[in-house]
């Protein structure tokens, strides 16, 4: 996708995090916000100009869907992300979103991207 965007990256562990945020920068986003704990990431979330979200799915425990309803709320479009792929999906957001399964490389996330932003 040759448009750049301004992604929030919702990621507890710190590596994967920076992982996803180079991945985003080769594929030639700007990544606006880096969130590790739900707090952080319902802020972001609510405050930030973004035009997409990554979200790990298990925040060290808590679930990132209450982020996931929030986005939605703003008509900010999002991709989850993963180690359970759609199966650790609760029922109530599946379909609502792709998911890419962990670890995903980079064409993986370009073509989550791609079919979150298609008209």
């Amino acid at each position: 996708m040759a448009d750049r965007k301004r992604i929030l990256v919702v990621e507890d562990e710190m590596t994967i995090a920076l992982l996803i945020e180079d991945m985003l920068t080769d594929l030639g986003h700007e990544v606006v916000g880096l969130a590790m704990r739900l707090p952080q990431a319902l802020e972001l979330a609510s405050e930030a100009s973004i035009d997409l979200a990554i979200l790990d799915v298990n925040l060290d425990g808590r679930m990132s869907f209450p982020v996931a309803d929030l986005l939605s709320a703003r008509g900010v479009p999002f991709v989850f992300a993963t180690g359970y792929g759609s199966a650790g999906i609760d029922e109530h957001y599946r379909g609502r979103a792709p998911v890419v399964r962990k670890p995903f490389r980079l064409q993986d996330l370009q073509a989550a991207i791609d079919r979150t932003l298609r008209p």
